[in-house]
């Protein structure tokens, strides 16, 4: 970072200009989680210039290390050029829109059967919220059933899982009736809700990761996930992971694969990609084929080869380099160090994620003190260049180094220190 003071308030005069201007343009000026309100207003920048492998440069070109990856897509790093290069010999010799599907289709659905268990047929889409909600379109036609138990973390903008937030505007309430929350590793409470609803549920729908907004990131306990298939299909459900979090991340075969519980469904995106807009679903024959005639699912773009090719080509690349287990390496060590600080600094804070998905949240105590707390940890850390989201948990990226890996851990402490003076 040379030699400037890390620890100094960022300057963000173009971010704040270019936000002024969007707010006459854009609804809220910036979609969603991506709003200054979800990060610490005034000392994170609100756009981003460019990006090159595991770190980015904002519009008043101050660079940072990035832990958000772009919210999961970003597995490699920014700007990878043999994923690039493949996508761009795409667009020179072959072209990517057309009224017909190019062959690299095939090339890639092989692959995945190849690699994800329960992948015997598979269609292509674009978002994950694409591909939750055609899985739950699958199981209600299959199922010839309505209602859906879905875990607690976010599946989706669509009106039928979307409203994880309480956010509900828009929502006819008669669709949202037939979306029905469990808690994740709660055995009798969702035993409860199948009981309840018997007879009536097309599906159960779940990360196999917790992934809650603003709460730590929960593993499943042993047996719990098979439990869950279980008791899906003494209901008659059929049984869905969304690993659009965890797949190509978790295990190259995604969590099904990593912790060893088949799915009927499941759900694939962000790291798919490498940052190319791709999403999938896939699963047992027997269920896609309700796709072939009796349910409706399509788009102009879902054929479009280029993220075909870049998820390809990134998955390739994932193997060859040993991807997800040198972040896995890499990612214990700064657990490890994060771990270490938190316990000597005092702060009342709780690491999860393991060596994938880092997270610092803050003890919430009756005088919300972990606020002020929380909001401190994070200004002092994005004033040290160190990108993360105080109410979403982050990635490690195969471009992050270890010295990179080092600062972080650095600043982490440095961090945790100043926040401590709240207390």
């Amino acid at each position: 970072m040379g030699d400037i003071n890390v620890t100094d308030k960022l300057n963000l005069q173009n971010s704040f200009k270019l936000y002024d201007e969007a707010l006459g343009l854009i609804p809220g000026a910036i979609l969603g989680i991506r709003r200054p309100y979800n990060f610490v207003q005034g000392e994170y920048p609100i756009f981003f210039r460019t990006a090159k492998g595991g770190k980015v440069i904002d519009v008043d070109d101050n660079e940072y290390y990035d832990y958000l990856c772009s919210y999961g897509p970003i597995i490699i790093g920014h700007r990878e050029e043999e994923i690039d290069d493949a996508v761009i010999e795409q667009i020179k010799d072959h072209g990517f829109c057309f009224s017909l599907t190019q062959p690299v289709q095939n090339e890639l659905g092989k692959v995945l059967r190849n690699l994800i268990p329960c992948a015997e047929k598979m269609v292509f889409m674009k978002m994950g919220s694409d591909a939750t909600t055609a899985a739950v379109r699958v199981a209600r036609a299959y199922t010839k059933r309505v209602k859906i138990l879905k875990g607690p973390t976010y599946a989706g903008w669509h009106d039928w899982s979307s409203d994880v937030y309480g956010i509900t505007a828009g929502i006819p309430e008669k669709i949202r009736n037939d979306t029905i929350e469990f808690e994740f590793n709660d055995l009798e409470h969702t035993e409860k809700l199948l009981k309840q609803h018997k007879d009536e549920l097309a599906a159960v729908l779940m990360t196999p990761i917790n992934t809650p907004g603003g709460d730590v990131v929960e593993l499943p306990e042993p047996g719990y996930l098979k439990a869950m298939k279980e008791l899906a299909h003494e209901h008659g459900a059929v049984f869905i992971f969304d690993e659009i979090r965890t797949g190509f991340r978790v295990n190259i075969g995604g969590a099904q694969k990593e912790f060893g519980v088949k799915p009927d469904l499941a759900c694939f995106g962000k790291a798919m990609g490498n940052g190319y807009p791709i999403s999938t679903l896939v699963g047992k024959a027997e269920i896609m084929n309700v796709l072939e005639h009796d349910v409706f699912l399509s788009s102009t773009f879902f054929p479009n080869s280029l993220s075909q090719v870049a998820s390809l080509k990134t998955i390739e690349f994932l193997q060859k380099n040993n991807v997800i287990e040198t972040i896995k390496s890499r990612g214990t060590i700064l657990e490890k160090r994060i771990r270490e600080s938190i316990e000597t600094s005092g702060v009342p804070a709780t690491y999860s994620g393991g060596s994938l998905m880092p997270y610092i949240t803050f003890k919430r105590d009756e005088k919300k003190l972990y606020k002020s707390i929380r909001e401190e940890f994070y200004r002092q850390l994005i004033r040290r260049r160190v990108f993360l989201q105080p109410y979403h948990h982050g990635y490690i990226c195969y471009r992050h180094t270890e010295d990179d890996l080092d600062y972080t851990a650095d600043m982490i402490d440095e961090s945790l220190r100043e926040a401590k003076k709240l207390m």
